[in-house]
């Protein structure tokens, strides 16, 4: 490895191009959701390990008692364990010989700095939004199927797989298949919302995807109970859409729909393809948004880096590079990163599977 062909320029403007990006990826306003960090909060380990921790740890009333007397001793929550190493991830894209003398020419020809500066700098977002797409690309796996996996179809390197240890009896399917406008999508809500209240939690978000919401609405159970609702009178009653549902199920269930509309583009062996993430037809009932932590661990070349690499530590978890090869002559901007996301107190997440039919 050797210094950047534009290693002025590197100096100059790879710090603040790299948080740019980091800017303008978590921008709400953005088309595309990044669920895992809405839903994950950073936590370093110092181990290189990640542990997700499974306690029910359910609050309990205190005791009246005499003045004087002893108190009662409580039990305390058991709590289970899963745990693992933390992967690595990352990716390395390159200005070939061909585009390195077309910026050559450009800069002779003096084309405006900024131009040539993005022909430079065009891969730095590029490497940073790769992290964070495979991130949320496990993420969503594993929250919609409680195993997070990356597999050889689309990884290329080492697959892994996490069990984030849910529990069986939390995990629901349907009395009728929600693709038949006569199945009752409703008790089956019903039936988790209880389960979660005999548990002493609250449902309070739902997370599906648009196929499996537009079955939802189309149920005669959910038209006839939104009719109910607004006082629809007639025999032919319309699929609410999403705002009419939620305002539906928000007055009688106390908790709204939130759909998972999200894809990510992977790469192997130079082909690229499409995944969508969210396991189809499933359906995930949480107390809350905030249910784990997105763990990382410091990579070797952070405290061993190469002296002719230019380095820049983006949102304290990803390491990314820019430096040059030869022989052919190429310059790379790469990213590298140790992190997976952990989803903690499964015992508060309930799924159900509306394309299985209860035994």
């Amino acid at each position: 490895m050797e210094e950047s062909l534009f290693q002025e320029w590197v100096n100059k403007y790879f710090p603040g191009i790299t948080v740019r990006v980091v800017q303008n990826l978590n921008d709400t306003q953005r088309p595309q959701v990044y669920w895992h960090r809405r839903m994950l909060s950073k936590l370093f380990s110092v181990s290189g390990k990640w542990e997700s921790v499974t306690s029910n740890n359910h609050n309990v009333a205190a005791d009246v008692v005499a003045m004087d007397a002893s108190l009662p001793l409580k039990s305390r929550p058991s709590i289970s364990k899963f745990s693992g190493d933390i992967p690595k991830m990352g990716m390395e894209l390159t200005l070939n010989e061909t585009q390195l003398t077309n910026i050559s020419t450009m800069m002779a020809m003096n084309v405006p700095n900024a131009e040539i500066m993005r022909r430079v700098f065009e891969d730095t977002p590029r490497v940073i939004q790769g992290v964070w797409e495979r991130n949320e690309l496990t993420f969503l796996r594993g929250l919609s199927t409680g195993v997070a996996l990356a597999e050889d179809a689309d990884n290329v390197g080492t697959g892994i797989r996490i069990d984030y240890g849910f529990q069986n009896e939390n995990k629901f399917n349907v009395d009728t298949l929600w693709t038949n406008v006569a199945s009752t999508p409703l008790d089956d809500i019903e039936k988790i919302r209880k389960k979660a209240q005999e548990d002493g939690n609250t449902v309070g978000v739902v997370l599906m995807d648009r196929p499996t919401f537009d079955n939802f609405a189309k149920t005669t159970q959910v038209k006839e109970k939104y009719a109910f609702n607004v006082g629809f009178v007639g025999d032919n009653v319309p699929a609410p859409d999403l705002e009419k549902v939620n305002s539906m199920l928000l007055g009688n269930y106390g908790f709204t729909i939130q759909l998972v509309e999200r894809s990510v583009k992977v790469e192997k062996n130079g082909v690229r393809s499409v995944i969508t993430p969210w396991a189809a037809g499933q359906v995930v009932f949480m107390q809350s948004e905030n249910i784990g932590n997105l763990v990382w661990a410091r990579l070797a070349e952070m405290d061993y880096p190469v002296s002719s690499v230019t380095y820049q530590t983006v949102d304290d978890f990803i390491l990314a590079s820019k430096y040059r090869k030869t022989s052919p002559l190429k310059e790379f901007t790469s990213s590298q990163a140790r992190v997976v996301p952990i989803i903690n107190n499964v015992d508060e997440i309930y799924h159900l599977d509306t394309t299985v039919i209860e035994s």
